[in-house]
């Protein structure tokens, strides 16, 4: 059990040194206590949003709000949905997927 704490403890002292304006997904990730399983489903549900995505551009969609959608009913309940697609984009996963579901956002 200690030394879960003592991984706790060098855990949160990390985070306090992570840039948040150049980092927020890392960050969030920490703070909020992410499992490596967690972190990995997400992982996979982005690469999975992602060629669903390249699919539906190639067929000519333009609105891609049903993979917002599909992404904010999947996460994990642990992040938020729309400041984790901010984090996201600003870390650069999925930069055009994110640009999508940014735009959708402020509509």
């Amino acid at each position: 059990m200690e030394h879960n704490e003592t991984m706790n403890l060098y855990l949160q002292l990390l985070s306090k040194t992570i840039d948040i304006n150049q980092y927020p997904f890392t960050k969030m990730v920490i703070e909020n206590n992410m499992t490596k399983g967690e972190y990995d489903k997400l992982l996979r549900l982005l690469e999975r949003l992602h060629q669903q995505y390249m699919t539906q551009k190639e067929e000519g969609f333009l609105d891609f709000s049903s993979l917002l959608i599909q992404f904010a009913g999947m996460l994990n309940e642990k992040l938020d949905p729309n400041r984790t697609v901010y984090a996201l984009k600003k870390e650069g996963y999925y930069p055009s997927l994110m640009e999508e579901f940014i735009d959708v956002l402020e509509r």
